[in-house]
């Protein structure tokens, strides 16, 4: 996956920090967003996150994700 591809996630993934049902657990799974950055490198120096991708599906929400649990539209 590249920035700019459009995905759909697949996997049910809950999330706590969904604005409409803040400190509520909300399944984002079937949600379409676009992906805004890889995690590859922090500050020069190369790392290996658990959730490199970072996905905004709407104005004020983003999330961390796997691979795995995408799939490009």
């Amino acid at each position: 996956m590249k920035i700019g591809d459009r995905v759909r996630v697949n996997k049910s993934v809950v999330v706590y920090h969904y604005p409409k049902s803040k400190k509520q657990p909300f399944d984002i799974k079937g949600m379409e967003g676009e992906v805004v950055n890889h995690m590859t490198d922090w500050q020069g120096r190369p790392i290996s996150p658990n959730l490199p991708i970072l996905v905004q599906f709407d104005k004020k929400f983003k999330a961390h994700l796997r691979e795995d649990e995408l799939e490009i539209i």
